[in-house]
């Protein structure tokens, strides 16, 4: 069975989309530690990032940092945190968290719960800042 990022990648879910190529997707955590936090994800799927091609491994990157570089001056922030942890979803992704303080990127604290016109907004002006 899918995984449910396929399944936004595949538009049978929708999702805040952030910017898209043709090997990656980037949009909005639904559930996010901070406004803006995105994750980025290759559309092909693969389970553990270390199973990734080379060169898959590395467009993931270069793209994730295209995103992370139009997160900063969007969301207004100090830097743009970076978590590899790829348990919760049986599909590799990086979150971009942005981060005015180290506190801002706890998986521990309670997520945000922001209204849709809001996470619209945050989508639109990130992906504005896409170079």
């Amino acid at each position: 069975m899918a995984s449910i990022f396929s399944r936004i990648v595949a538009g049978e879910i929708p999702s805040y989309k952030v910017a898209e190529d043709e090997n990656y997707y980037a949009f909005l955590d639904i559930a996010p530690m901070a406004k803006g936090h995105t994750l980025v994800i290759p559309k092909h799927e693969v389970d553990y990032m270390m199973d990734l091609t080379e060169e898959e491994y590395q467009g993931l990157w270069a793209f994730a940092r295209k995103v992370a570089l139009a997160i900063k001056p969007a969301m207004q922030c100090k830097r743009v945190g970076i978590a590899v942890l790829g348990m919760e979803v049986p599909h590799c992704h990086i979150h971009l968290v942005p981060l005015n303080k180290e506190s801002d990127m706890d998986f521990r604290k309670e997520k945000l719960s922001l209204p849709a016109d809001e996470m619209t907004a945050i989508a639109k002006a990130i992906a504005a800042n896409i170079k």
